[in-house]
């Protein structure tokens, strides 16, 4: 089973979003049987299915902190975001990197989906 899922753009940050090559038709987050891939303009993410610990849905969100490539100083998370509307924050068993350049191995990623809701039922599904 493949389920692809499209981030949810807020037009008023778009060209803040540009920079990060991210449109549109350059981002999506595809989970399958064996892996969670995702696509935010110039950056990616891959890690397997079974990495995934945990799923919840989060937000609103203040858009200082929640738009663009971002990691937070306090937990080291990332974030993908296009929307500081409802996220998805997805919890990895072990840190993740992006590509293609990272400094530090990510614990969790926060997505701006436009299913956020299906995005974490289906993640937490698969932790089961």
């Amino acid at each position: 089973m493949t389920e692809t899922f499209a981030f949810r753009f807020d037009r008023r940050y778009a060209p803040l979003l540009r920079m990060f090559g991210a449109t549109p038709q350059r981002c999506s987050l595809i989970i399958d049987d064996d892996r969670l891939a995702v696509r935010f303009g110039w950056f990616t993410l891959v890690t397997p299915r079974s990495n995934i610990a945990s799923a919840e849905v989060t937000g609103p969100h203040q858009a200082l902190k929640a738009l663009g490539v971002r990691t937070s100083l306090s937990d080291r998370g990332l974030t993908f975001g296009s929307s500081a509307d409802r996220t998805t924050c997805i919890r990895f068993h072990e840190p993740v990197r992006i590509r293609p350049v990272d400094v530090v191995a990510h614990p969790g990623l926060t997505v701006s989906v436009d299913r956020p809701d299906a995005l974490a039922t289906l993640l937490n599904k698969s932790t089961r």
